[in-house]
């Protein structure tokens, strides 16, 4: 009996039906960096790297440079884009009257969020809900389709003003979870374009447009966009320690402040209980006569000169009694003073 022969299949694929071939790569997803960068752009991006380390490790003990560079950058850009997108009088401006002008009004954007301390932390709230929102909206785009533009630019909005009242209302905890979240950004966002030529951007501008029926990410690019939220968190908890450490720090100086200041005042009692103990007759004879006396009850006489008692001493004496009276002789070498009234009572010789 002859075998039954299987029906041939007619397949557009080219390989044999027997043979177990694995599907070829999306070429479209295969990692391959950039050979050959253009010059100015990767230097752009390396100076961006260390300001998002800046950023997210450094962001609140260096307050002043961060808020600084936040409102050059942000005024900068959005100066440049206004300039460079836009006719200005009509004119058409060019690449780089655009950068200087941009350039100009970023640096006195820079100086008002240093110096004024509100403005900086309104700024710094800003850019965390700004960076909250993007994050979001790159991260939802496998369940969640924008029927308008108006939604994302809505919400990034919304979540951006948000951002800036809670980060006035409790400065420091959002100051350090926006500048780290902020400085994670921008690191992933250099990493993005040397690896891919800046794909989560041209996927952000699309997701702002709502445009429908995107192709999916790679998978190079949800692993960059998962190390967005690590790096943050591990700025955030560098930031925590560093402000720990210098809390630490400020305190103990403190202490050795006051236990400074305590051991003074220590010594200067100890001088003045040891002078007192040294020198009793001094201090019995200051004031032992004005404690005994009140000021209102003090004979003005107290209060003469030590040659007008000596010339009255001549006069009450004479010229050859100086020795023979000994009980009206005055003590004038002493550190006392007048401290005996010089009136004399009523039963004494007068001259």
């Amino acid at each position: 009996m002859e075998e039954a022969l299987l029906p041939l299949a007619m397949t557009s694929d080219p390989r044999p039906f027997n043979q177990q071939i694995p599907e070829p790569p999306d070429p479209r997803c295969v990692l391959e960096p950039q050979d050959n960068p253009e010059l100015a752009p990767a230097l752009v991006c390396a100076l961006c790297c260390c300001f998002g380390i800046i950023y997210c490790c450094f962001g609140y003990r260096c307050f002043k440079a961060v808020m600084f560079l936040s409102g050059l950058l942000s005024g900068a850009l959005v100066i440049f884009l206004l300039c460079h997108k836009e006719r200005v009088l009509e004119t058409q401006l060019s690449l780089e009257v655009s950068a200087g002008i941009a350039l100009g009004i970023g640096l006195l954007c820079g100086l008002v969020t240093m110096l004024v301390r509100s403005v900086g932390l309104f700024l710094t709230g800003l850019l965390l809900g700004l960076t909250l929102g993007t994050g979001a909206l790159l991260s939802t785009e496998p369940i969640y389709q924008p029927p308008s533009a108006w939604v994302p630019a809505g919400g990034l909005v919304g979540l951006a003003l948000l951002g800036a009242l809670l980060t006035l209302r409790w400065p420091r905890p959002f100051t350090v979870l926006g500048t780290a979240l902020l400085g994670a950004a921008v690191l992933v966002a250099c990493a993005d374009y040397f690896l891919e030529g800046l794909a989560l951007g041209s996927r952000l501008g699309q997701r702002l447009q709502a445009l429908p029926a995107l192709p999916p990410l790679c998978w190079y690019s949800w692993v960059l966009l998962g190390t967005w939220p690590a790096l943050g968190a591990l700025g955030a908890l560098a930031q925590w320690k560093l402000m720990d450490e210098e809390h630490g720090g400020h305190a103990n100086v403190v202490v050795l402040s006051h236990q400074r200041r305590h051991l003074q005042l220590l010594r200067i009692r100890q001088q003045e209980a040891k002078w007192h103990r040294t020198s009793p007759g001094v201090g019995l004879c200051e004031g032992s006569y004005r404690r005994q006396l009140s000021p209102n009850t003090r004979n003005p006489a107290d209060g003469l000169a030590p040659s007008y008692l000596q010339s009255l001493r001549e006069h009450q004496l004479g010229p050859g009694s100086q020795g023979t009276a000994p009980h009206t002789i005055l003590d004038l070498d002493s550190d006392c003073g007048s401290t005996v009234p010089l009136t004399t009572p009523s039963g004494s010789t007068q001259t």
